[in-house]
């Protein structure tokens, strides 16, 4: 996804590979074992997309993990190469499948490969048509014989383990510590909205909220690990509980959460603006341990536009609930995405939306240009809007936005803001306050710091969507 005042992908053309069409999801070309047999196959996993992703390939390695399988330090070093793959829009797809040819040239002969994921969930067939290399294609819905896939191209005989349903595995089994000092934790699988342009319902189905004990259970795990902020992610995070009924709304989930002895912070991703009910609001701006951050799902300012998308409200609504926050919490720093070139999108729409990002004044947002994904209604309205046309729009927003991202984050030179440092980069500490989500918003640089801690420090200049800060 390209953005403006954070960091996205690329622009990737597809790729399409001819082959030999197999079966369906989870199909396993080669059953018999390594040429070698080791006491201890090794694993590589690569993850593309979002958190989301990540927190399930997470749980896939402590899976395999727990049926005595081992972390490979590289892919030419392991016996088992792995993509967790992306399908949400054309260009994820494209760098999925860069992904796994890329593995395919680097793994060692005799080695296996698998592709798990969103990718192999919707086009599993295709794929393998595509990728006759690849020795197995897995579906989400297969993850409970993932470790019998991996038995039968390893030759391994693992400790038994039980079989877990698809839910378990993603949630209940525990994860290997990252060395962050944050985690993405993931409270519910699949989605209910009927956005006519988006296809994850039919790739990860209806809305299943996990229960908020459980939820708790996994966190307390990763506060014992050292992690100090935990980010929230869903498919519609908001929604959360919906399905489960009280007391599980998403504002009784962060009052649970936050008496967790050791948690710094906790911050939420993707809140769609129908979601957002007073109750969330109060919870998110007087509870000291949310982090200031709304990463709000707007897509466009276009009324008309976004009735079409199936989607609430219109700019001047948008407008309303960005002055509503503000005005609980000042501090508070404001994301968004938006779709550009959705089919019948005019100039006067691009327009519109240039205006509300100039009195929307949002600290961040992300840009992509539409996507047609077969299956949904969008992809077979009129009007749809010419590539080069829609990249140009974007290119055009992202400017407005990157000038308003440097406007904000200069208006915070002088202040002090507490500071998570994530990592050491070329010999800098790197970091985060509330105004950054991890990786997708600018960092903080400071002349001093430890990963894992948590300083107060000075904001002194700018570089593009990133701060500099000395430690006071």
């Amino acid at each position: 996804m390209p953005g403006a005042g954070g960091r996205r992908r690329g622009e990737r053309v597809h790729l399409e590979r001819a082959g030999r069409r197999r079966g369906g999801r989870g199909a396993v070309r080669r059953s018999g074992g390594l040429e070698d047999p080791v006491s201890n196959p090794t694993i590589w996993l690569q993850t593309l997309g979002c958190a989301k992703n990540q927190v399930d390939s997470e749980k896939v390695l402590a899976m395999a993990a727990e049926a005595g399988y081992a972390l490979a330090g590289s892919p030419e070093d392991a016996d088992v190469v792995m993509v967790n793959t992306c399908a949400f829009v054309e260009e994820a797809r494209a760098e999925s499948v860069d992904a796994i040819l890329d593995l395919e040239g680097r793994r060692k002969p005799g080695s296996r490969s698998i592709v798990i994921g969103c990718m192999a969930q919707r086009f599993g067939s295709e794929l393998e048509q595509a990728l006759p290399e690849v020795d197995a294609v897995v579906g989400i819905d297969r993850y409970g014989e993932l470790v019998g896939i991996l038995d039968r191209l390893t030759g391994w005989q693992p400790v038994q383990i039980r079989r877990r349903p698809v839910m378990d595995i993603l949630h209940a089994v525990g994860r290997p510590a990252s060395g962050l000092p944050y985690a993405y934790l993931k409270v519910a699988e699949g989605c209910d909205k009927p956005c006519t342009f988006c296809a994850i319902p039919k790739i990860r189905g209806r809305q299943r909220s996990r229960r908020p004990h459980e939820i708790r259970q996994e966190a307390e795990g990763l506060v014992r690990s050292g992690v100090g902020e935990i980010v929230l992610v869903a498919q519609d995070l908001a929604a959360y509980g919906k399905d489960i009924g009280a007391p599980g709304t998403l504002a009784d989930l962060l009052a649970d959460l936050s008496g967790i002895e050791g948690l710094k912070a906790l911050r939420l991703l993707y809140l769609h603006p129908r979601e957002i009910r007073p109750r969330l609001l109060e919870e998110m701006t007087r509870n000291p341990l949310v982090a200031s951050y709304f990463d709000l799902s707007l897509q466009h300012a276009s009324g008309r536009l976004l009735r079409a998308m199936k989607r609430p409200g219109d700019g001047e609504r948008h407008l309303e609930l960005i002055a509503r926050i503000r005005e609980l919490d000042p501090e508070a720093a404001l994301r968004s995405s938006f779709i550009v070139g959705f089919p019948g999108e005019t100039e006067d729409d691009v327009e519109e939306l240039a205006s509300f990002l100039e009195e929307a004044r949002l600290d961040w947002a992300g840009f992509f240009s539409y996507s047609a994904e077969s299956g949904t209604p969008a992809a077979e309205m009129p009007d749809q809007v010419d590539r080069e046309v829609a990249m140009e729009r974007l290119r055009y927003l992202s400017g407005i936005q990157e000038e308003i991202t440097a406007e904000r984050n200069a208006g915070w030179i002088g202040r002090v803001v507490e500071v998570v440092v994530d990592q050491v980069e070329d010999g800098t500490p790197v970091g985060r306050s509330h105004r950054q989500a991890p990786e997708i918003d600018g960092v903080i640089r400071l002349d001093r710091g430890t990963p894992g801690e948590w300083l107060s420090a000075r904001l002194v200049g700018t570089h593009g969507p990133d701060m500099d800060a000395v430690v006071v």
